[in-house]
């Protein structure tokens, strides 16, 4: 096979920030996406109400249509669940077009300075049911900071709390974002069909030892951070079984250079360049080609009620190196070769 042709993606995880920043790493996402869930934990504002919603929404339009190609692209917009957030909040901000409702416990993550603390207020309750009543999905940061807690053990920790909303609200459509635990696939793919996953790219390729293990490279750090061997089996598995509780959400989150080589480097991978090609070198190099439409363009709009994309992204089989740097930010992989090149 020198080609592959596939569905446009649907990345149901991805960070385009605001400003300059949008501009520059949005249009790469649209060469390749038919849709993308945008984050909402931008700054300096952070997208709350359904006037931010509005806003946002009107900033990445902006940019996609000065593109000078153009593409068939819809930015899928979502609100961050903080503990001040009313069932009010999220009713009118679905009624203005967002999808879903975004969960950041407080301090696992970029901009989550201001992070939900309790999941079991009576009035975040109420604000879950208020969702699960308008078809409203609950997204989820899968970590906790606890003391004594390990970067690295966050995601377990979590857990716990994901059974017990699972348990509540059985009718309330969940993701957890971006695993990175044999744990938590194995959780997610117990659980009924109310609960679905997103996994990165990234996680797909790392391991801890490709961030702190022969010196610390920062290009490479996340959050959740990679874990072990074991775990990234077990991501690479589900990713590529077919499943369609397991579907792709890139969590490509750009931040300029200084911003990650420094004493306190930022947390994030940038995949969004090359992320169709990263896709395709792996399941390739499984042998599970075949099931990157499924995972990339078909369960992740499933999940949410969407149809499927009607475009097409086709890519061709030629060894090429990421570039050393995209813009001000620094791509995953950089300097490295690639199997697979969209056309």
């Amino acid at each position: 096979m020198t080609t592959f042709t596939m569905r446009r993606l649907d990345d149901m995880h991805c960070h385009f920030r605001t400003g300059a920043l949008l501009e520059e790493v949005l249009p790469w996402t649209v060469r390749y996406a038919g849709r993308a869930i945008a984050m909402p934990n931008t700054r300096p504002r952070a997208i709350l109400t359904a006037d931010d919603v509005v806003w946002y929404r009107d900033q990445i339009l902006r940019v996609r249509d000065a593109m000078p190609v153009q593409y068939p692209f819809e930015p899928l917009m979502t609100i961050e669940i903080r503990d001040s957030t009313t069932p009010q909040m999220v009713m009118d901000a679905y009624r203005v077009g967002a999808v879903a409702g975004k969960v950041y416990p407080l301090g696992v993550t970029t901009n989550s300075d201001e992070g939900l603390r309790d999941f079991f207020s009576t009035q975040i309750q109420e604000t879950f049911r208020a969702m699960r009543g308008i078809g409203m999905l609950l997204l989820m940061h899968g970590e906790l900071d606890k003391p004594r807690t390990l970067v690295t053990k966050r995601e377990h920790v979590f857990l716990p709390v994901l059974c017990r909303l699972v348990d509540m609200f059985p009718d309330l459509r969940m993701v957890l974002e971006h695993i990175s635990t044999k744990e938590a696939v194995e959780l997610v793919w117990e659980f009924g069909p109310n609960v679905a996953a997103t996994i990165t790219a990234h996680h797909l390729y790392l391991t801890l030892n490709d961030v702190i293990g022969d010196g610390i490279r920062p290009h490479n750090g996340c959050m959740p951070m990679p874990k072990d061997f074991s775990d990234r089996d077990a991501l690479i598995e589900a990713a590529m079984s077919g499943n369609p509780k397991f579907f792709l959400g890139s969590d490509s989150a750009p931040h300029p250079r200084e911003k990650k080589e420094c004493a306190r480097g930022a947390c994030g991978d940038y995949t969004a360049p090359h992320l169709p090609e990263l896709l395709a070198t792996k399941f390739e190099e499984h042998g599970k080609l075949n099931r990157l439409d499924g995972f990339g363009s078909r369960f992740g709009a499933e999940f949410y009620g969407l149809p499927l994309n009607e475009g097409k992204i086709t890519l061709t089989q030629e060894t090429w190196c990421i570039p050393e740097q995209c813009g001000m930010v620094v791509p995953f992989r950089a300097g490295l070769p690639l199997r697979w090149q969209l056309v």
